[in-house]
């Protein structure tokens, strides 16, 4: 049996954290005093470090007002989850827990996570939706480059002992697209998320729907070995 590796981007993939992170955003902005950018530029750099989007997002800011962002940022989405628990704040879209299990019961399935979250946002969310063990490899923006720069999956890689060609990044931005090309590994995109499928071109698959997911990733990792 060979081993295979799927590796999940989190937000605009597994759960739709929006409302959060633009109620954050304006609580950020306020704070420094400065005009927030309107919604759809803010959900196009959803993907990256924290420390990478404010100073694109506000680039006449010095790098202790960018600090100062990134830090009002995460105490207003942490008080957003303290307040209303983050499977209310990060729902999980439809299907993917049904998907997600699917895919734990295969025998050569391994999961992992590499995201844009924070060490302390991606425990509270495994542990709000119950997904403690689901993930082997858990990758976080605490301890990499900001997508798409490959460390991430290159770590994945590395704890689950799988090699590129036997591992797909499924994302919803093209961030992940471009981590995942950098690593060598396959790429499927979803719908639902935060880019357009427009900026997915390149994508080895897209799909619409979590039940289309495991079929998906059968086809892309099959047709790699023929």
């Amino acid at each position: 049996m060979q081993l295979r590796a799927v590796i999940f981007d989190v937000d605009g993939t597994l759960v739709d954290s929006q409302g959060d992170i633009i109620a954050s955003m304006a609580a950020a902005f306020a704070r420094a005093g400065r005009q927030m950018p309107e919604r759809q530029v803010i959900l196009s750099m959803v993907g990256l470090s924290l420390d990478v989007i404010f100073p694109r997002l506000v680039p006449d800011a010095d790098a202790a007002l960018s600090a100062d962002m990134v830090r009002w940022y995460k105490e207003s989405y942490a008080k957003a989850r303290l307040a209303k628990g983050s499977e209310l704040s990060s729902p999980l879209y439809p299907g993917a827990r049904d998907c997600l299990n699917a895919l734990q019961a295969q025998d050569s399935t391994l999961l992992g996570v590499a995201t844009g979250k924070s060490r302390r946002g991606l425990n509270g969310l495994i542990s709000a939706h119950g997904l403690q063990g689901m993930f082997l490899s858990q990758h976080c923006a605490d301890d990499h480059p900001s997508k798409p720069h490959p460390s991430m999956l290159m770590a994945a890689m590395d704890d689950l002992a799988v090699a590129p060609d036997r591992a797909v990044m499924i994302g919803d931005t093209s961030y992940d697209l471009d981590m995942a090309r950098a690593a060598g590994c396959w790429f499927i995109g979803v719908s639902w998320g935060y880019h357009d499928t427009a900026r997915l071109d390149g994508a080895d698959a897209i799909v619409s729907d979590f039940a289309m997911l495991p079929a998906a990733i059968d086809r892309v990792l099959e047709t790699a070995h023929v």
